[in-house]
């Protein structure tokens, strides 16, 4: 941001792409308050702070006497954001990634990633110091055991690794002498030393009953019954999320995510416990809270040992656990889902309402946002950083906006093709003529989360772009038209994806799509339409919708819709009950980009009837400009 020089006005260019002159005190409010955005575009990753810290951690493991140590990217509560003062992954080989691990041998080190990462990886880690690994086809203790065929000590903080992958870990190490240790401290701490970040203290809300559909009240005596029924003494969450949507309350601790970092014990019967830190709660979120005692976190593990020595019996999953809630609880833990999952993913009817609600205003912002860009993007006056400001500055303009749902995906012809992308001021690309520009965004609403996906051209696309886009788009309504019986599995859907993909001999490294809560993390499971996908598919449940195509070099396509589950209903001439997807999201596709040839007669009157929708929806929620625009982005297809 530029300063007046000697008194004189000087044009201001702020990251919304607004010009104002810094004239005046007013224009100096509207500039600060255009630039408190909930993302930042600085480069984060530094690949050069990569070996000394390994070299420094190296050091502590010698005096722990371990060969090898485990560094993943998790928080005690195992979410897909976490807090600054958990990015040990990043802070130690400049990764800046969702999903990975690294694992720090006596000599090499690798950093395990999944296709959605592999090129972004490349860009931020030595590759002198980490091999990068494709974490879905490659064995973390096989390559371990390479670089200790005499077997070795493996050191691991029992705080960020869940029970079950702590047993599968030592399963396969046993085989080839490899042992694992919980640590009592944490060596990237440790070596972190001062500079690491303080935990949050972010404020607890309270999210009404209006839009939570269930009282909390209600929801524990549910869960309280469930324990009974299954001769179960208590449970015990470690999930964010969970404990978010059984308390009805929401979080600042981590970023885009509006969820509380604490624990919870739920006992059969009586008061729950809640281990948080008391600087989070202010008069409201205490008046609510009511429901439950408030414990100090550093109580949990002394409150499991004594449940322990009770003998009682408590509910905790391992597969999302701690490892070291497990060990503590020793004989006392049942293994068993975490209860409150499945209900979180099953949306009720103020849920729904509140998402279909939350979709129609992020609709009208992504048309005044596709409508303002195929007016500036033939400019030339575009970049990638511009165009993920611009549409953040939008929604903010809905007085609604909490939080954007993740750092915007703003890629511009070959960063398009990097699926994660993360744009910086070091990364970002001017948009020229003859590109593609894809852009995923969402946004954090009280009264829901969204998630969506578009990809558009600036001037003639090639021939070779429209026919991969409209492969993406037939994978897309594939989905969107799926219907199948109640015990349908995502995995099963994912194949209708992949199809047209796979007839022409292609594919694409991530999940077709994945659950989303309700004003809470848009990564939600159980649900997901993915090879992974195992879980059922339940009415009221969140889905996207995104396949996508990735050349890379040169562009990237995803088109991602957010999809509820619907319940069951008759199809004429059928035997039984089939459930489909309604279509949350509402904003048009590009039809310059769409080889019409390629479509059958059903998909054209899918898209013919989702673009009629969209503009009797949103049209009326937007100016005439843009409205004039829309008409023309909806036309019937030709």
């Amino acid at each position: 941001m530029a300063k007046p020089p000697n008194g004189k006005e000087v044009v201001l260019l702020t990251l919304a792409g607004h010009r104002v002159p810094y004239k005046t005190s007013e224009t100096r409010k509207l500039a600060r308050k255009l630039t408190a955005m909930f993302q930042t575009f600085d480069a984060i990753a530094d690949p050069a702070l990569g070996p000394p810290r390994v070299k420094a951690l190296r050091a502590a493991m010698a005096k722990a006497a371990i060969d090898c140590v485990l560094v993943p990217r998790a928080d005690a509560h195992q979410g897909e954001y976490v807090p600054p003062s958990d990015e040990r992954l990043q802070w130690l080989t400049g990764f800046s990634g969702s999903a990975g691990f690294a694992v720090v041998a006596n000599k090499g080190a690798a950093l395990f990633t999944d296709g959605r990462y592999t090129l972004q990886a490349g860009l931020q880690v030595d590759p002198g110091t980490f091999e990068i690994i494709d974490s879905v086809s490659n064995d973390t203790m096989g390559w371990i055991a390479r670089k200790r065929p005499g077997g070795g000590t493996i050191g691991f903080d029992p705080w960020l690794h869940t029970a079950d992958a702590i047993a599968a870990l030592v399963k396969a190490g046993k085989p080839k002498g490899l042992t694992l240790k919980p640590l009592t401290r944490n060596l990237v701490d440790f070596v972190w030393g001062k500079a690491r970040p303080t935990p949050p203290t972010g404020a607890v809300s309270v999210q009404p009953l209006i839009l939570a559909g269930v009282a909390a009240e209600t929801k524990i005596a549910d869960l309280q019954r469930t324990l009974k029924v299954e001769a179960q003494d208590a449970c015990l969450l470690t999930l964010p999320d969970s404990i978010s949507w059984l308390l009805n309350i929401r979080g600042a601790d981590v970023a885009h995510n509006p969820v509380v970092l604490a624990f919870m014990l739920v006992p059969a019967a009586g008061k729950p416990e809640l281990f948080i830190d008391r600087a989070k709660i202010g008069p409201d979120a205490k008046n609510h809270l009511k429901l439950v005692e408030i414990k100090p976190p550093d109580e949990l593990l002394t409150r499991l040992t004594k449940l322990k020595s009770e003998k009682k019996r408590v509910r905790i999953d391992p597969a999302t656990a701690p490892e070291l809630c497990v060990r503590r609880l020793g004989q006392a833990a049942v293994h068993g889902a975490d209860p409150c999952i499945l209900p979180k993913a099953c949306k009720n009817a103020a849920e729904l309402k509140g998402a279909r609600t939350a979709h129609v205003r992020d609709g009208a912002v992504l048309v005044r946002y596709l409508a303002w860009f195929d007016r500036e993007a033939p400019t030339g006056r575009l970049d990638e950083i511009t165009a993920a400001s611009k549409l953040e500055a939008l929604r903010a303009e809905t007085q609604h906006l909490k939080e954007i749902s993740f750092p915007t995906i703003s890629g511009a012809g070959p960063n398009g093709a990097i699926v994660h992308y993360r744009v910086s001021t070091e990364s970002n690309r001017k948009l020229g003529p003859g590109e593609l520009f894809l852009v995923d965004s969402g946004a954090q609403y009280q009264d829901g989360t969204t998630d969506v996906t578009r990809t558009v051209v600036i001037g003639k696309p090639t021939r070779e772009m429209c026919e991969r886009f409209t492969l993406v788009l037939k994978a897309h309504i594939a989905i969107a038209t799926a219907r199948f019986p109640k015990g349908t599995r995502g995995v099963q859907l994912d194949m209708l994806a992949r199809q047209p993909f796979w007839q022409a001999g292609m594919d694409y490294d991530h999940g077709t799509g994945h659950g989303v809560g309700s004003y809470l993390s848009v990564h939600e499971g159980p649900q997901s339409i993915s090879k992974r996908g195992m879980a059922n598919l339940e009415p009221g449940m969140i889905v996207s919708n995104e396949p996508g195509f990735y050349k890379a070099g040169a562009f990237g396509i995803r088109l991602e819709n957010l999809e509820v589950v619907t319940e069951p209903s008759k199809i004429n001439g059928g035997d039984r009950e089939m459930m489909g997807f309604e279509t949350l999201t509402l904003a048009p596709f590009d039809r310059r980009l769409v080889a019409i040839a390629m479509l059958t007669d059903a998909e054209r009157a899918w898209l013919d009837a989702y673009h009629a929708r969209v503009l009797k929806i949103i049209g009326p929620e937007v100016g005439p400009d843009d409205r004039t625009w829309l008409k023309v982005a909806t036309a019937p297809i030709a």
